[in-house]
């Protein structure tokens, strides 16, 4: 028998208390998480909603074609306005509503409107001037969709397909019916 010591192991250390400091801190870290999973949670659900509203294209007959207003350079749509003017254009010719409102103001040192940019534009492309509102107010959505609801409760008019471009339907939509307008979506697809 060999009498060569063994190494020994060496001594472990005790484990901290696991007081009220370790607890909190356990707690904190759950928190963040938890919430941190909820904002995920929030915009993954957010995501998809807006996805599967920009694919909706509602053609239902309503009252009147809403067209959102987007740039113009001295009363020429831009190339995006141009065509939600195109697609309310073949909403109209399509028997969805007899009347289009295009609705938007003007930026500081514009010479239009966007919405009289819009109604000359649909006037160039043959729909009637009688066919047609233009709703001169707002310098963004919200502002734009509660002129349009003011002016289309002044006309009789409740129902409303509104035209934006396809990631703007949802909140359009929303601000629409918080409005009290019945209003659904048949965004461009340019």
């Amino acid at each position: 028998m060999s009498t060569a010591a063994r190494p020994r192991p060496a001594p472990s250390l005790p484990e901290p208390p696991r007081g009220f400091g370790a607890g909190v801190a356990r707690w904190t870290r759950r928190l963040v998480l938890g919430v941190l999973l909820a904002a995920i949670a929030v915009l993954a659900g957010t995501a998809v909603r807006v996805w599967q509203v920009a694919r909706i294209d509602d053609w239902s007959r309503a009252d009147a074609i809403v067209v959102l207003g987007a740039a113009q350079y001295s009363g020429t749509p831009s190339s995006v306005f141009q065509a939600r003017l195109d697609q309310a254009l073949t909403l109209y010719e399509n028997g969805v509503a007899e009347r289009i409102v295009t609705v938007g103001g003007k930026q500081e040192g514009d010479l239009f409107t966007e919405a009289a940019s819009g109604k000359n534009y649909l006037i160039a492309q043959g729909v009637p001037e009688s066919a047609i509102t233009a709703v001169e107010e707002g310098s963004d959505t919200l502002l734009s969709v509660e002129a349009v609801s003011r002016e289309m409760a002044g006309q009789g008019l409740h129902s409303a397909v509104l035209v934006s471009d396809p990631w703007h339907s949802l909140r359009t939509r929303t601000m629409a019916r918080d409005a009290g307008l019945d209003a659904w979506t048949a965004p461009t697809r340019t």
